[in-house]
Order: structure tokens, then C-alpha cells, then sequence
């Protein structure tokens, strides 16, 4: 199988048909949820994990009363059901249109750690890096990867259970971007700032079956501090990814919740936790608006 199609398989595991539903009688966690409220609107603001092990029940108490309340549902993003679908986003955003290799946009030393992990990975260098993708490309692969290696699956994933949930209800459901505008995010991240992320992501390949552990372990206890922390880490070491990837965002979900708290009705928005956690959290950008987020116990 050549390094492309290799990829193109991974990929398409994340999107695969949701799998049998998980045990019953499972432990209960307690993610944490916020609320925002004026005379006649009410917005929901819960934190997600976009892969999960099935092995706990965290869809119920406060988390599913407020979803149970809530006529619409809002995700980031909605993915197709027929994972092809995503196959032409993926190529249009995760490739270069010149045919620029990845090998000619690594450095020197980027490369180097790519070539002693590949095979670790399953991908074969060579043909990996004489391909036109680009770093942000094969670092959300091997983030992917190193995700379903600790056990995490994203047809567990919270988001998954939120839109499968809403749509049997008969639920209206939006999504604040859409993976197309999220693919193409990704894509105007400066060339140098991947390749720095991709360095970044590969010297810490053994550190990311604790690091995701921990992450899920603070949302199961609903610790959004403990996960803010984490955040903060990753903050200082790329400022300028995260201001693009999280900061950004978060003012603009929080001008969309601004917004939306002028019509009435009560609104469920779930976004992955990262966002309602760490410095410039959406709750943050809502307070900055005189709008005030409170933890739901």
C-alpha cells in the first residue's frame, strides 16, 4: 500500500459507521458544563472529547438534562456520514496544489525525526515525504493515530453522541464552522509554524499516551482547570498556533453566543473542552461582553 493510501485509510477509520453500543451499567463521569442566560434565551456551553473509550457514561445527569432542554444543537462541525465525502477536503487543503513535496518543506532536522518514527507508525518515509501533503496534513495523522493507539476512539467521542442524539430527537442541528472551513484553517497556518508544530509533535510522541490520559482524565472529573493547565503548557511552547487554533476562534464562538442571545430559546453548543479551558476560553471572550458563563453543578 503506498504511503497516500496508507494515509487515506487512517483517515477514513475516523469517519467509519458508529460501532455497537458500549455495555451498560458503565461508571459515571461528570464533564463540566456552563450556561448563559438572559430573560428568554439560554445557551449551553459543554466541553467535548472528540475521541473516547466507551467506557464510562458521562451523557446524563446536568449534561443531558441541559441537551434535553435545548431545541437547537450546535457543533464546530459536522462530519458526512460517507466518509468519501471528506476525501476531496482532504486533498484540496491537506496537499500542495504545486506538487511542492514534503520532504523539500521539512527541515533538516524535522525530517530526521520523521524518518527514525516511521516506522513505528506504519507510514513509509519515503514515499511520505516525496508526496505533495503538507506538515499540517501528517501532524493531525500521527495525532490521530497516537489517539487510537491510547484506546481513544472518535465514533466514542462525545461529539458523535451529541449529533446522533440530537438528530433522533428531532432536534434543529448547526455546526459554528464546518470541517471544510476547519480543513482550510488548518491550510493558512504559516508553512514555517507547521513544520515547527510537527518537530514539536514528533519529539513528544512518547509522551502522548499519559498526556491524552490525563487530558480525559481532568474532563471526566470535569477539571477545567486541571485541563486548562495542560493548555497553558502548550501555549507558552507555540503562541502563535495557539492564538490561530484556539484564541481566535473562541472570540468568535463568543461573538456568535453574543449574537445569538438575541433571539429566545434555549440553545445547546458543544465545542471541544480545550476551548472552555486555559487562557482566552470562550467564557472568558463572553465575559469581556458583559455575558457571565456559569459552571451548571
Amino acid at each position: 500500500m503506498s504511503g497516500l493510501k496508507r494515509l487515506a485509510a487512517i483517515l477514513a477509520v475516523l469517519t467509519l459507521p458508529a460501532l455497537a453500543a458500549p455495555a451498560p451499567a458503565l461508571p459515571d463521569v461528570d464533564p463540566a458544563l456552563w450556561v448563559v442566560k438572559d430573560k428568554d434565551t439560554t445557551v449551553y456551553l459543554f466541553g467535548t472529547v472528540h475521541g473516547l473509550d466507551g467506557k464510562s457514561d458521562w451523557f446524563n445527569d446536568e449534561v443531558k438534562t441541559a441537551f434535553d432542554k435545548s431545541g437547537e444543537v450546535y457543533l464546530e462541525a459536522i462530519l458526512p456520514d460517507n466518509p468519501a465525502e471528506l476525501q476531496p477536503m482532504m486533498m484540496k487543503h491537506g496537499m500542495d496544489p504545486t506538487g511542492k513535496t514534503l520532504g523539500s518543506k521539512l527541515t533538516p532536522a524535522v525530517k530526521v525525526k520523521f524518518e527514525k518514527v516511521s516506522p513505528e507508525l506504519g507510514l513509509p518515509a519515503a514515499a511520505v515525504l516525496a508526496s505533495p501533503m503538507e506538515p499540517w496534513m501528517l501532524n493531525m495523522t500521527i495525532g490521530a493515530m497516537a489517539a487510537m493507539k491510547a484506546g481513544l476512539n472518535p465514533e466514542f467521542g462525545a461529539d458523535k453522541q451529541i449529533l446522533k442524539s440530537a438528530r433522533a430527537a428531532g432536534k434543529k442541528v448547526g455546526e459554528l464552522e464546518g470541517a471544510e472551513w476547519q480543513f482550510s484553517l488548518f491550510d493558512k497556518v504559516p508553512e514555517p509554524l507547521q513544520v515547527k508544530q510537527l518537530g514539536q509533535t514528533l519529539d513528544q510522541m512518547n509522551e502522548f499516551k499519559p498526556l491524552l490520559t490525563a487530558m480525559v482524565g481532568h474532563w471526566n472529573k470535569g477539571d477545567a482547570e486541571g485541563l486548562g493547565k495542560l493548555l497553558n503548557q502548550s501555549a507558552e511552547q507555540m503562541p502563535e498556533f495557539y492564538k490561530m487554533l484556539l484564541t481566535d476562534r473562541n472570540a468568535t464562538w463568543a461573538e456568535w453566543i453574543d449574537k445569538r442571545m438575541d433571539q429566545p430559546g434555549t440553545v445547546f453548543v458543544a465545542v471541544g473542552a480545550g476551548h472552555l479551558a486555559g487562557r482566552g476560553s470562550v467564557q472568558s471572550m463572553l465575559k469581556a461582553k458583559g455575558l457571565e458563563a456559569k459552571r451548571v453543578e
